[in-house]
């Protein structure tokens, strides 16, 4: 059961980063917008990890589990702004967000075991975030999709996947600041930096509290998701990528932005399918 709340409790963490990164984006600019996320969360983790000092369970194995949990997170984001600098959101996020289901798959086949109703599911439940996370047909929009922003997004999927089961690995071994620390320093070493000096980081008064809520919400939601994952790394993860379908019921009660009918049939299937596997795991 703490694996099924910690998985929620990191998507609606990470729901309500993506509503933010929405309303920070057209201001700063995702990359700008990215940056900052990263640095608030590292402002907030680093202290915490520095405190506790170097953990007795750092060894070579935990250390390769933390450089995956990062380079997976800012991979899969690079994967996913360049699926969209060439494709649609309808089919860059929907792809994206499957990565739960990978971690899933990982997660399986390095051993977790899972009965057959508990593994329906969750496939269920997969199912359902990628129906509920689907934007409206635009029309002639729709039909000038480029093949390779899906490939993008698979890319994307994977590498998240691979970064929340490390993350769920390294949480198994570490201390939760350690565990959730990795993303965020490699995101301000590879983005934030960058940016800094090349002259590109932007920041507006109007924009400063959303990337700020972003990175606190971002990191509330590694550390939900590490908790819920020393109960079942599988689980967790599938419950954790919810986000994009509780996102897209955020920005429809939040932005005016209306659900489709396979998005409303996602959110009845996520729904149905937390009850089954509370159920199961209880």
């Amino acid at each position: 059961m703490i694996a099924v709340l910690g998985g929620l409790g990191a998507a609606l963490a990470w729901a309500a980063t993506t509503l933010t990164a929405a309303r920070a984006s057209p201001l700063i600019g995702s990359w700008s917008t990215l940056a900052w996320v990263m640095l608030t969360g590292l402002v907030v983790v680093g202290p915490v990890a520095l405190a506790q000092g170097v953990p007795d369970g750092l060894d070579r194995g935990a250390v390769v589990w933390l450089a995956v949990a990062g380079l997976g997170n800012v991979g899969g984001l690079l994967l996913v702004y360049t699926g969209l600098r060439i494709g649609k959101v309808g089919v860059v996020a929907p792809i994206a967000s499957s990565e739960g289901a990978v971690a899933a798959i990982i997660a399986v086949a390095a051993g977790e075991t899972l009965g057959a109703w508990t593994a329906v599911a969750l496939l269920a439940i997969a199912v359902g975030i990628v129906l509920a996370a689907r934007p409206p047909a635009g029309g002639d929009e729709a039909g000038r999709a480029d093949p390779r922003a899906a490939v993008f997004a698979f890319g994307a999927a994977l590498a998240f996947g691979a970064s929340l089961y490390a993350t769920g690995r390294a949480s198994l071994d570490l201390p939760i600041a350690w565990a959730v620390l990795p993303p965020r320093l490699l995101g301000v070493v590879l983005v934030t930096v960058p940016l800094a000096v090349a002259g590109r980081l932007r920041l507006t008064r109007a924009a400063a509290p959303f990337v700020v809520a972003g990175g606190l919400a971002e990191v509330a939601g590694f550390v939900s998701y590490a908790l819920g994952a020393r109960h079942g790394i599988a689980v967790a993860a599938v419950f954790a990528s919810q986000f994009a379908a509780l996102a897209a019921i955020g920005a429809a009660v939040l932005f005016k932005e209306r659900l489709t009918r396979p998005g409303v049939a996602g959110v009845i299937v996520i729904a149905v399918g937390v009850a089954v596997v509370s159920a199961l795991r209880a």
